[in-house]
């Protein structure tokens, strides 16, 4: 295509096509990289996680994370890469951003499950979960998940040096959905709905009863049979307490009202 010379102007000449072409297709491939945010060269991946380490411990957390995820695009088979993209999640991990590094993490356990921090991942995916356990009152499927990712980091990496931190959590998301069972169970209590109340106290007792809130539970469930005139049943349910927790708070109060009862 020419463009066509004005009137009285022979300074102008038209461009030719190869020109305008060449020109066109210099800008796309100089400016390619700049809008997509890529570099114009590929820097090797040793390099480039050399930068990512490096802006990693300044805790330059988006340049750190800019060095590891162009390392995991361009050189995927690198041996650099699974580590590359681990810790594109530890970035997000290490600012609070547990939403963004729960994907990360997990795309790494997925495509990794035999790499040497492939137990670390896992770690970090339960972390994720259990740095964002909501309160009491709130829904706990976060909480269910945080359990279930310790869970499958004991199963499948007994060994990992990270296990007995995994086993303690594991018992503090037991408790807090203990916890949350109990707190159903009072909220049904206040509104009088005792027979409502009744299968929350028993989810504590059978699948929650190697937590603290077993004995709670047993109590508050005597005390609910009590409420709807079953006392030979709330007897049984005590004297189970007594006899399974007899150093809790709630086997002293439960033998006071045995004593109670009996004099």
């Amino acid at each position: 295509m020419q463009i066509p010379r004005r009137s009285g102007d022979p300074r102008r000449r038209p461009l030719r096509r190869g020109a305008l072409a060449g020109a066109a297709i210099t800008l796309l491939l100089s400016g390619c990289s700049y809008l997509s945010g890529r570099p114009n060269t590929v820097a090797p991946a040793a390099k480039l996680y050399e930068d990512g380490e490096r802006f990693l411990l300044t805790e330059k957390y988006p340049a750190a994370r800019e060095q590891f995820a162009w390392l995991v695009e361009r050189h995927p088979e690198s041996e650099l890469a699974p580590v590359a993209r681990f810790l594109v999640g530890e970035t997000y991990y290490r600012t609070k951003d547990f939403e963004k590094a729960v994907p990360e993490f997990e795309s790494f356990v997925t495509l990794y499950p035999s790499n040497q921090i492939a137990d670390l991942g896992q770690y970090r995916l339960a972390l994720s979960y259990f740095d964002q356990m909501p309160s009491l009152e709130r829904d706990q499927k976060i909480t269910s998940q945080a359990l279930t990712e310790f869970q499958k980091l004991i199963r499948l990496y007994p060994e990992s040096r990270y296990a007995p931190d995994a086993i303690v959590k594991i018992e503090a998301c037991r408790l807090r959905l203990a916890q949350k069972e109990l707190w159903i169970a009072a909220f049904y209590v206040r509104q009088g709905k005792y027979e409502s109340a009744l299968p929350r106290f028993d989810t504590v007792i059978t699948t929650y009863g190697r937590t603290q809130a077993a004995p709670e539970a047993l109590y508050q469930k005597a005390d609910t049979l009590v409420r709807l005139g079953r006392s030979d049943e709330a007897a049984t349910v005590l004297k189970r307490l007594v006899d399974e927790f007899p150093a809790s708070e709630w086997s002293r109060r439960a033998r006071e009202r045995q004593a109670a009862r009996g004099a």
